[in-house]
């Protein structure tokens, strides 16, 4: 059996350079990275209670945000991930909008439609799992 097709990203844009350059231009640079829209994401440090913000491929299902727990299919998942699931309450921010959210992850029922949708934005997300034994998580960013 092959493994999902890989399509390596430009990593010219990452990390906090890719949140600093988005906040300063409200996303004019980093809404759209490798083809994919991106949004920030601003979650409360589970430990330090410090916000935190992480830039990530985002897909829509109504009015809610999808954002994938993948961390390039590692075996653990990304803090940012873990600071939602002990605080769900959070912040993001769309080209110059800024919204609060909640964020819940998909239940399983729920989880194979919404993959299917950020698959379509992000295919590597396939490639990602194939490398992990963890079933990455699909979380749903609702307004509040």
């Amino acid at each position: 059996m092959s493994s999902p097709a890989y399509r390596p990203p430009d990593l010219l844009l990452v990390g906090p350079e890719h949140v600093r350059r988005y906040r300063e231009t409200d996303g004019e640079v980093g809404y759209e990275w490798n083809g994919a829209p991106i949004l920030l994401l601003t979650t409360t440090g589970r430990t330090s209670g410090q916000a935190r913000t992480s830039a990530l491929i985002f897909g829509r299902d109504g009015d809610d945000y999808l954002v994938v727990a993948s961390q390039g299919g590692a075996p653990q998942h990304p803090n940012w991930y873990l600071n939602l699931l002990a605080a769900p309450a959070a912040e993001i921010q769309v080209r110059a909008e800024r919204l609060r959210v909640r964020a819940t992850t998909a239940s399983d029922a729920d989880k194979p439609r919404l993959w299917s949708i950020v698959t379509e934005v992000w295919p590597n997300y396939d490639a990602y799992q194939a490398r992990t034994d963890r079933s990455i998580p699909v979380v749903v960013l609702s307004p509040v």
